[in-house]
């Protein structure tokens, strides 16, 4: 049984290099255009098996040529489609992403298909019931919820990417063990005027067992109902932002497996994610647990090699 799995967004993107964003009613030609798989709870279970984690992706496919994209690249990944349901004649979830190279920026525009949704059967039951974390990003919500109410009643981890204002997700955020919101997000659903106080304001209302808030460039906070601390973001030479927050969910999903105390996971994290914006492609560039190691090694922080050995 895999220790990760989740339910939620799997995409199929295509990444449209651009030297800088065109004007409107123009042309202009592509510096590289690649298909890759997206989707926060998918993308985060590939790096997090890439990292080595034992990942498994549960929900429904279709059968267009995106959504065949999307079941082998799972696979490529090394993240088990054993619990995938392909439903014919429908059409994907799929995306086009600009990246500017001036600004290292990206523009999303997407389309969430119409692949419905059913309740889960025995076999992605028994998955939740076996696993350590359930990954949910909001999407697929009555799923999400019927999955976060069989990881509840067993034992099972709620890790929730919450980086999408979507519509019932005050149903799902109760259940959250590990909630790690965006800025944007926390924010938006709180009302606060800074990052702390609607941590104060989120930690408040859900109880959660901790709260990482993501800020981008500038890292992030962590909450316990005690104490707020910082955890920084790692400079690099950025290519493609596109998924780094999603390979740093992931990132979390896999410390936590390995026993790392919550801090020590933020700061993992954030290299995984750092790591990942050097190169392009949501999950082709998320890196592997000895190149995250030779990371963070560089910069002193030496205590990572003994924890993944």
């Amino acid at each position: 049984m895999s220790k990760i799995v989740g339910i939620g967004a799997n995409v199929c993107d295509t990444l449209i290099t651009l030297p800088h964003y065109p004007a409107e009613d123009t042309k202009m030609r592509a510096s590289e255009i690649m298909m890759s798989g997206g989707g926060p709870c998918a993308t985060g279970l590939c790096a997090a098996s890439k990292l080595g984690a034992d990942c498994a992706y549960i929900g429904n496919l279709t059968d267009d040529s995106a959504g065949q994209f999307l079941v082998n690249d799972l696979t490529k990944y090394g993240v088990s489609a054993d619990h995938v349901r392909i439903k014919p004649g429908y059409t994907s979830f799929s995306s086009y992403i600009w990246l500017a190279e001036d600004s290292t920026s990206r523009t999303c525009v997407f389309h969430k298909g119409d692949v419905p949704e059913e309740p889960l059967d025995e076999e992605q039951i028994n998955a939740i019931k076996n696993a350590d974390i359930l990954m949910i990003d909001g999407n697929s919500m009555t799923t999400a919820l019927e999955a976060a109410e069989i990881a509840k009643a067993n034992g099972t981890k709620i890790l929730y990417d919450a980086g999408g204002l979507y519509e019932g997700v005050e149903k799902l955020l109760p259940y959250a063990d590990i909630l790690i919101p965006s800025e944007e997000f926390s924010l938006g659903h709180t009302g606060c005027t800074n990052t702390e106080e609607a941590a104060k304001a989120l930690f408040g209302r859900y109880s959660p067992e901790i709260l990482v808030i993501t800020c981008g460039k500038e890292g992030g906070i962590i909450y316990d109902g005690q104490s707020i601390n910082k955890y920084k973001a790692f400079s690099v030479d950025g290519v493609d932002s596109n998924g780094a927050g999603d390979v740093f969910h992931g990132a979390f999903a896999f410390a936590i497996t390995q026993k790392m105390d919550y801090n020590k996971a933020c700061i993992f994290s954030s290299a995984v994610s750092a790591l990942k914006c050097t190169k392009t492609g949501a999950r082709a560039a998320a890196p592997t647990s000895d190149e995250v190691i030779k990371f963070l090694k560089e910069r002193g922080y030496n205590e990572f090699e003994e924890t993944l050995e």
